[in-house]
């Protein structure tokens, strides 16, 4: 993996000005892929601007102010994705990670009570040793599950509370539940599984969506979909998103 990241190469997804300067920290391995993430470094000096600089990006890292899913970071290349919550206690400030109408990562602030929780998407299910059941989400949590682990199937979400990674709630991917669209040309957008379209090939299940208002139904490719609740959505900040 290489340990440098030249700005104008940066991921897409990363809001940072491309021409300042030519090198940017690269994120390390973690629970998100590189185009889906960012340096804690870049959430701190180039988001939330509460530095100037790198070192003091770092220093305040280093001094365990900062707070990703219930847990401190210290490592200035952590990669911080969709669906994390990113707590400064010192200024009683809490953001949920998201998407952007470009496509690009975006904080959005939350109360104190909306950060002790967060949304995972169960990418992968199998079982293991012991018949457990295994989930495996989109942000490298796994969870072992006994025979209630049957009825959670892929692309489903869990609400968990963090640090402890208790389950709260389960909202099933199907027809009728409220959804986000977490990239392509569709994402930020909002709205109500109108239709699962099953494609007999290697390519992704289309789903249609019903927008909310007068806006049109549109499609997106099932990995781009992120369930946010079944009767209403759970995740606060999610329209101003589109504006």
């Amino acid at each position: 993996m290489e340990k440098h990241q030249k700005r104008i190469a940066a991921p897409r997804s990363w809001k940072i000005a491309r021409k300042t300067s030519k090198w940017s920290v690269r994120s390390r391995s973690g629970p998100h892929p590189l185009k889906r993430s960012m340096p804690l470094l870049l959430i701190v000096r180039d988001m939330l601007q509460l530095a100037d600089n790198s070192r003091e990006a770092k220093r305040i890292l280093h001094e365990g102010k900062v707070i990703v899913n219930g847990t401190v970071r210290k490592g200035h290349k952590f990669p911080v994705g969709v669906f994390d919550i990113v707590s400064i206690p010192v200024i009683k400030a809490h953001y949920l990670v998201l998407l952007d109408k470009k496509d690009q990562l975006a904080l959005v602030g939350i109360e104190e009570d909306a950060a002790s929780k967060k949304l995972c998407r169960v990418n992968g299910k199998r079982m293991v040793k012991g018949g457990r059941i295994q989930l495996n989400c989109h942000d490298g949590r796994n969870f072992l599950m006994d025979e209630t682990g049957a009825e959670i199937n892929t692309h489903d979400s869990l609400l968990i509370s963090i640090p402890d990674n208790k389950i709260m709630e389960h909202y099933k991917y199907k027809e009728g539940s409220q959804v986000v669209v977490i990239g392509g040309r569709h994402s930020a957008q909002t709205g109500e599984i109108e239709e699962i379209k099953r494609v007999h090939s290697p390519q992704p299940n289309v789903v249609r969506i019903k927008a909310g208002g007068d806006a049109e139904s549109f499609e997106s490719r099932e990995d781009a979909i992120f369930v946010v609740g079944e009767q209403k959505i759970v995740v606060p900040g999610l329209s101003a998103l589109r504006s």
